[in-house]
């Protein structure tokens, strides 16, 4: 007879949720620290990709174990959106705590460090189409459209890798209609 019992999704997606979610403040943490909170290197980011495909896919196989080695394509897409949202909502709360306490001018700072991005990258561009272009942005400079934006991306990636790894690994149990 097969054991029909479902493993618990919440419970995978709440772990590596958690996990995905503290290895990216870490590398937030790691950026601000060396100075480049405005700009981390390239590495920074690509590692930090890396750590979120590893993070869904490891929870989507975890799953499938716990499911006898079956797994359908909605399971694997819902628990690794799971895993991205609740990783995005920590992230959300960690930046809201970064931008208002932590570095509570950093929409200033980053604004400024846009300026001299600006001149640096273009330096035949005039001071006033500089500030033009400066004060297009302002209004999306704040604690709530980086948070929204964050939220959106985090789905955005989950969604796009779980929906690659769930199509790898899924495996339709034959005694389930």
């Amino acid at each position: 007879m097969e054991n029909t019992s479902q493993p618990s999704s919440k419970k995978i997606m709440i772990t590596y949720g958690v996990i995905l979610a503290a290895v990216s403040i870490l590398l937030s943490v790691f950026s601000y620290v060396m100075g480049n909170v405005y700009q981390p290197h390239w590495s920074i980011q690509l590692f930090g990709f890396l750590v979120l495909i590893a993070v869904i896919v490891y929870g989507i196989i975890e799953f499938k174990k716990q499911n006898q080695g079956y797994l359908k394509l909605s399971e694997g897409i819902k628990i690794g959106l799971g895993i991205a949202a609740i990783s995005a909502v920590i992230g959300v709360l960690y930046f809201v705590i970064f931008a208002t306490v932590i570095e509570p001018n950093y929409f200033e700072n980053y604004i400024e460090f846009q300026r001299q991005t600006a001149i640096e990258t273009n330096p035949s561009m005039t001071t006033e189409q500089i500030e033009a272009g400066l004060n297009m942005s302002k209004p999306f400079m704040n604690v709530g459209f980086f948070a929204g934006i964050q939220l959106i991306m985090g789905l955005f990636f989950g969604f796009i890798v779980s929906l690659i790894a769930s199509l790898a690994m899924k495996k339709t149990n034959p005694y389930q209609e």
